[in-house]
């Protein structure tokens, strides 16, 4: 009976000690699954004018810093960049391009702008997949003729509905750059056409008098903005753009409230002034 007893003891405090690791077990987290970030492709800006080189690599999230002899004035032609046209990066912020520059063929005015006004990001590639790693393929189970047809007219018919969808919203994103035909006051050979999907000069000159409010302080970011726009009125009424010569008259009449506000500003009313003259001459 004594050998008994402890048999049984032994038994139920294995049984136990069992129980309790089992419940004090701490459960296993599942591991964490890195999201890959979105990517961004290259725009290709070799041969633009800075002024318009600068529109489209803001536009596409990228920064930039000008290297070389050649600085970055508006009126300055993009000569080289990298990373190269076509290129996939990871979306890091702003990802910078390294530009280098070759005189244009309108005069240096202005201040050039030789690294992107907000704080570029390092260019980082897309990670490819390891050579040995070979996708797995689930093999679906036969089926009959009569399932196959139906299977395939399901998956057709559900392909088809995104598609109509995109379709729709890129015609009406379409719809909303279309404009009227813009036709130019003048002909410069080796001109850039001017782009229809950005704002007309004249628009773009009237938005900047409205955003020059009284109360506008002149902070470096107001300056650059200034600066950018007023750049590209002037190299675009210099390419015989569409009111080129109206755009010109309100932006003199913006920097000399510049000049009054902030203290600056009359190199580029000269700047704007000459070009004006030019532009009616050209027109005429």
């Amino acid at each position: 009976m004594a050998v008994i007893g402890l048999v049984w003891l032994f038994a139920t405090g294995t049984l136990t000690y069992a129980a309790g690791r089992k419940l004090t077990t701490p459960e296993k987290t599942p591991a964490a699954v890195a999201t890959p970030r979105p990517t961004l492709v290259v725009p290709d800006i070799r041969g633009q004018a800075f002024v318009f080189a600068k529109g489209i690599l803001e536009d596409g999230g990228f920064g930039w810093r000008v290297k070389g002899g050649v600085q970055g004035y508006a009126t300055n032609v993009v000569a080289s960049q990298q990373p190269a046209a076509g290129t996939r990066v990871e979306d890091t912020g702003a990802p910078t391009l390294t530009l280098t520059m070759e005189r244009g063929t309108y005069p240096q005015n202005g201040t050039p702008e030789n690294t992107s006004p907000y704080a570029g990001t390092s260019i980082v590639l897309p990670k490819t997949p390891s050579a040995g790693a070979k996708p797995s393929a689930r093999i679906a189970p036969s089926a009959g003729p009569k399932n196959a047809k139906k299977s395939v007219a399901k998956r057709a018919h559900a392909t088809a509905k995104p598609r109509r969808k995109v379709a729709k919203r890129k015609v009406a994103k379409h719809k909303l750059h279309v404009t009227r035909s813009r036709p130019p006051a003048f002909a410069v050979p080796g001109a850039r056409k001017e782009p229809l999907d950005e704002l007309p000069l004249a628009v773009r000159a009237q938005r900047l008098s409205d955003w020059l409010t009284p109360s506008r302080r002149a902070t470096a970011s107001n300056q650059r903005y200034w600066l950018y726009q007023h750049a590209w009125i002037v190299a675009g009424a210099k390419f015989g753009w569409w009111h080129g010569a109206a755009a010109l008259r309100v932006l003199i009449n913006v920097d000399r409230r510049v000049e009054s506000q902030w203290g600056i500003g009359h190199q580029s009313e000269s700047v704007a002034r000459r070009a004006l003259a030019a532009v009616e001459a050209q027109a005429k």
